[in-house]
């Protein structure tokens, strides 16, 4: 884990947080880049999310599909693979940590990158439909027939010249399959059990592991069929609980949004935050989870959306418009919902603080208040449950911020007196009793602060509501990791072709198991790390393929080729061939 835990750390100090310094706090470039393309996308093509997106509804329904059309899989599979790989960790866990990070403004800012993100995956969708690859079948199911993505349109569209930054993009995005698709996924379901029901996070990753693997030997057509199944599942499960509960407490919506406007330019809450009421702080962690959730400019996305059967690269350009309208705008925004409606969001809850546990860290806060993360100490002593200082020294923490009390028991009758020692991962009592998990009230963040609201907001029918979280943590981590391992194994086959696809699924399910037993902090700050570095060639390319979508785009919408295939499946039904 040392390994990790440095690559965590250098990436976070050197390449993620690498930006310009505005009024004390650091806009990162990554954001820049993202932000500043997609605002340059949605002038360039008129705003093309929000007039076209009807057209791109129909297009997903299937109206205008011809079956002979090269592809692998219909528009529909397309989207739901594309969207297992978005709608995911980041609606869970994504929002709760931007909301305990940045508070509930961050959400306004999270909506913003989704209707820029709109424009930027029409464009590089598109673009991957233009210059896809499709290939005679090589005889096995997992190497597929299509193949298609960036690495494609960045050789094929600007020239031999750059192929060099073709083949960068490929091993990058190859890299970030293993932990923005996959093991930040498997982290997350193993914390969601250890935490609920106490699973080891061995065992929940040995479980994860080999469903994944079950699944991915399919290749795209066996993953397009689980996901055109397991996407609406898992999106409807959740939509539904989170509609419950904003109907149960329908009067705490509008002070909601409310609290979502206000804070978005004048924040003051928060919980996690240092510096909290700058606004910068709040806006950072909007759009860097709101990127993360959508992956617009990521380059993912469009590797998926190159296996659709379609001779229209802008036919399926409309089409990738709904994902981050569905994965942000919608499915974000209820998390969001829930997490401020019931008031989870700011609120200590009783909460085992596993000493061994990844969620544990150490904070220092000076006399005005400010927090910083700070080394364990050798030992730290707890007299009554409490710590002896609490100024200018080490504490310990829950999610980054301090933990007040102490017990031993999980009723939080019997206060703490003894010696932590974080090398052990114990704590001695002064009776001479060694505890491995101590108790406490704590913010939660990530997947289980989610949770706490559909437990809370779900009260008034029982105590299960926890459970969809749980549910829906499992469906849509394993949908996510299926989906992102065709995008790294596209990436393997352009790199040395198809015999190195078996071997990349390989790697990947074991990756998968690793993220699993990761600390959850330096497994989100590696995920942040490769995101950081693998847009930059993506969105390069955009900028200078812009013109040819423009030209896609319009030509597309002059000629209306979607009314031939209408008329082509009338006649197809009529004829009993549908």
């Amino acid at each position: 884990m040392g390994f990790f835990q440095w690559l965590s750390d250098f990436g976070n100090r050197y390449i993620v947080e690498m930006g310009v310094t505005v009024g004390g706090e650091t806009i990162p470039y990554m954001v820049i880049l993202l932000l500043g393309t997609g605002v340059f996308l949605t002038l360039r093509l008129g705003f093309i999310q929000v007039r076209r997106l009807g057209h791109g509804f129909k297009v997903t329904s299937g109206a205008y599909d011809d079956p002979d059309e090269p592809g692998d899989v219909s528009h529909f599979q397309a989207l739901t693979t594309a969207l297992s790989a978005t709608v995911g960790i980041g609606n869970i866990a994504g929002v709760a940590i931007a909301i305990h990070w940045g508070g509930p403004g961050a959400l306004f800012w999270m909506w913003v990158t989704a209707a820029l993100g709109m424009a930027t995956k029409f464009t590089e969708v598109t673009l991957a439909q233009k210059y896809r690859v499709v290939e005679e079948t090589h005889g096995h199911a997992w190497e597929g027939t299509v193949s298609g993505g960036p690495m494609y349109y960045i050789e094929k569209g600007l020239g031999p010249r750059w192929k060099w930054m073709a083949v960068a993009f490929a091993i990058l995005l190859g890299l970030t399959a293993f932990l923005t698709g996959n093991a930040i996924q498997a982290n997350t379901v193993a914390d969601t059990m250890r935490t609920t029901f106490g699973v080891p996070v061995w065992a929940t990753g040995l479980i994860t592991s080999a469903v994944v693997a079950a699944v991915i030997l399919g290749g795209i057509t066996r993953i397009g069929k689980v996901t055109a199944i397991l996407a609406p599942a898992m999106a409807a499960l959740y939509v539904f609980g989170a509609l419950a509960i904003i109907v149960f407490n329908l009067g705490a919506v509008v002070p909601a949004f409310e609290l979502i406007f206000r804070e978005a330019f004048n924040p003051t809450a928060g919980v996690a935050g240092t510096g909290v009421g700058a606004f910068l702080m709040t806006m950072m962690w909007g759009v860097r989870r709101g990127l993360f959730s959508n992956e617009a400019g990521q380059g993912s996305a469009p590797i998926a959306h190159a296996a659709a059967k379609t001779d229209e690269p802008v036919s399926e350009g409309v089409v990738a418009l709904l994902e981050p309208f569905i994965d942000t705008l919608v499915i974000c925004t209820m998390t969001g919902l829930v997490i401020l409606t019931t008031g989870v969001w700011n609120e200590r809850l009783p909460t085992p603080i596993v000493l061994s546990g990844g969620d544990l860290t150490w904070v220092s806060v000076d006399a005005e208040g400010a927090r910083a993360a700070v080394e364990a100490p050798a030992e730290l002593v707890i007299a009554d449950g409490r710590h002896m200082t609490t100024v200018d020294v080490p504490l310990l923490a829950w999610h980054d911020v301090h933990v007040e009390e102490l017990f031993t028991d999980a009723d939080m009758t019997t206060r703490f007196s003894g010696t932590i020692q974080p090398a052990e991962a114990s704590a001695l009592a002064s009776d001479g009793t060694t505890y491995t998990t101590l108790y406490g009230l704590a913010y939660e963040s990530g997947a289980p602060l989610t949770q706490a609201g559909f437990r809370v907001g779900l009260s008034p029918l029982g105590s299960w509501g926890g459970t969809i979280v749980v549910l829906a943590v499992l469906l849509f981590a394993l949908s996510t990791a299926i989906a992102w391992s065709y995008y790294g194994d596209r990436c393997a086959n352009y790199l040395f072709g198809s015999a190195a696809v078996l071997p990349y699924k390989m790697a990947f399910v074991t990756m998968h198991f690793v993220g699993a037993v990761l600390p959850l902090a330096v497994i989100w700050n590696l995920g942040d790390l490769f995101l950081a570095v693998v847009i930059v060639p993506n969105l390069i390319a955009l900028v200078l393929l812009s013109p040819q979508v423009l030209a896609e785009t319009r030509g597309y919408f002059e000629r209306k080729p979607w009314r031939e295939n209408e008329l082509k499946r009338q006649q197809l039904k009529r004829e009993g061939k549908l």
